[in-house]
């Protein structure tokens, strides 16, 4: 979008979350602000621990954060998709990031300095009930994270990870919902808190019962329903067994 026009992008950015029901005059403002950060495939946007400074809407491209554990554990919290925000914590302090933002191909993002976005939040009122929205639901799916690592079965956790990513940014095709992400087994296996030794026997087992079909770092949901039934753990067809763990 670097050739778009301050209108055009601040038509773009009401259809952002982040900045809905906002005035015209108001998206003109936060567009005028906006400048451009690029990441090339498997480059970074920012590195957890670095001073958080920025605040970032993809505008193209796709975009994986992932936290370092204090074991030295990988962990992958969530892909990032256009209009998405990320690095959102620098709204509110000015302290650090507390993941890595990884573009998973050529991506670009706007940016904002944190304290432009402090200041626009005294004066737009409607910006700061959005941020206010926008840090509730993800203190909610931080939480569901938690408990399902704590208290689900393996089973349960892969496939409630497939199911989130499909609604993220499933794709209709001739044999089912394709996650279109690039997505490896090792990347369920830091979604799911679990090794890719158990991942890979469980997708093996879900692939040969026609639930999934993986290919170049892509899955296709065959049968997403079946998929449901075992996040939710709800009765199983008896003819689909599980595998066991």
């Amino acid at each position: 979008m670097s050739e778009t026009t301050p209108d055009a992008l601040g038509e773009w950015l009401g259809a952002v979350p982040l900045f809905r029901k906002l005035s015209r005059a108001d998206l003109a403002t936060i567009a005028n602000t906006a400048q451009q950060r690029h990441a090339e495939k498997d480059g970074f946007f920012f590195h957890q621990g670095d001073t958080a400074d920025l605040i970032y809407i993809l505008e193209r491209g796709q975009v994986r954060m992932t936290q370092l554990t204090p074991e030295g554990e990988q962990v992958i919290l969530r892909f990032i998709r256009p209009r998405d925000m990320f690095g959102g914590i620098a709204a509110f302090t000015f302290k650090t990031y507390p993941a890595t933002a990884q573009a998973l191909e050529d991506s670009q993002a706007l940016i904002w300095d944190a304290a432009a976005v402090r200041d626009l939040t005294m004066r737009v009122p409607q910006l700061a009930l959005n941020i206010l929205d926008h840090s509730a639901e993800t203190i909610v799916q931080l939480q569901d994270r938690v408990r399902e690592l704590q208290t689900e079965r393996l089973e349960r956790r892969v496939a409630r990870a497939l199911l989130r990513l499909a609604h993220q940014a499933g794709k209709r095709v001739e044999t089912g919902v394709l996650i279109d992400l690039p997505l490896s087994r090792q990347d369920i296996a830091e979604m799911t808190g679990t090794n890719l030794y158990s991942v890979s026997r469980i997708l093996s087992a879900w692939e040969k019962q026609n639930i999934i079909h993986t290919e170049r770092e892509h899955i296709t949901l065959r049968s997403p329903h079946q998929l449901v039934v075992i996040a939710e753990d709800l009765p199983a067809h008896p003819t689909v067994s599980s595998p066991a763990l």
